[in-house]
């Protein structure tokens, strides 16, 4: 199959360094939109849909093939391989971060850093590990979704967004979950709400950015120091930006922070260690 076409990959800029952005749940590239005209300048940009979504080849959906994270990990990886990339930025939202994660430990030399957005490992308390919510929590916001997808998707949008003060936000997050396909979005969430890659974490090697919003119910601050303890060579900065996805509540701090991150990288050695953390 036609990679390009299945994941309705994109590219542009200016520049030769590849930076691949991808979306999170019930989203779809459009969502990058306010960040990634930063980086035309100097790099390649290439983004995706993960099949299902936006306008991506919904019938190359296969609920057995997708029922976990790391089918969509190697969709990535034939990305990479697609496009002849190497040294990749990586920038993942949400449940892509962790995608991210998973399809750079199985093949690091596709990767530079990774920037990972709101990531969280595990959505669900486990012991002393907090993640967020209960396993009725999840169970109940499952079924919510299964009964009533678009009653979920005007419910839990706003929730997610966070930013109360500008319901524009909320509105446009649940007109994107309602272009999504709601049999798939229902699969997609349980598979994302219901994961656990926590023993994952310590197996990256690639260097990796945290980046944190304050007031995060998806994934709270808990969850993002979780992620940078144990992520070697990892550094967490903590956002004013409030919500889920400061791609869009607060696109100006997403881009410096990456920036800054990139130029970190950028004056460090190859095996240099960033140890830094604010």
């Amino acid at each position: 199959m036609d990679v390009i076409k299945r994941n309705n990959i994109t590219i542009s800029g200016r520049g030769t360094t590849p930076m691949i952005f991808a979306h999170g749940f019930g989203c779809d590239q459009n969502m990058w939109r306010l960040v990634t005209p930063a980086f035309a300048e100097n790099y390649k940009i290439i983004l995706y849909d993960h099949v299902g979504a936006g306008k991506s080849d919904w019938s190359a959906y296969d609920f057995t093939k997708y029922d976990t994270l790391q089918a969509y990990a190697d969709d990535l990886l034939a990305i990479c391989k697609a496009l002849k990339l190497d040294n990749a930025i990586f920038v993942g939202h949400s449940v892509s971060a962790i995608i991210g994660i998973l399809a750079a430990i199985a093949v690091p030399h596709y990767f530079k850093t990774l920037i990972l957005v709101g990531p969280s490992p595990r959505y669900i308390n486990d012991d002393d590990y907090i993640g967020g919510f209960n396993q009725e929590d999840i169970e109940g916001l499952l079924d919510m979704l299964d009964s009533n997808y678009l009653d979920w998707s005007n419910t839990m949008a706003p929730v997610i967004m966070g930013n109360p003060e500008r319901p524009e936000l909320g509105r446009e997050l649940s007109n994107s979950f309602c272009q999504t396909d709601p049999d798939i979005a229902r699969h997609f969430a349980r598979v994302t709400f219901t994961s656990d890659n926590r023993k994952d974490l310590p197996k990256l090697t690639v260097p990796s950015l945290v980046l944190q919003c304050s007031n995060d119910v998806i994934a709270p601050e808990s969850v993002g120091r979780f992620v940078h303890k144990y992520i070697p060579n990892s550094h967490f900065e903590m956002m004013q930006a409030t919500g889920h996805c400061p791609n869009l509540s607060a696109p100006e701090e997403t881009i410096a922070l990456i920036k800054t991150h990139l130029a970190v990288e950028a004056s460090c050695s190859p095996d240099a260690t960033l140890i830094l953390e604010h």
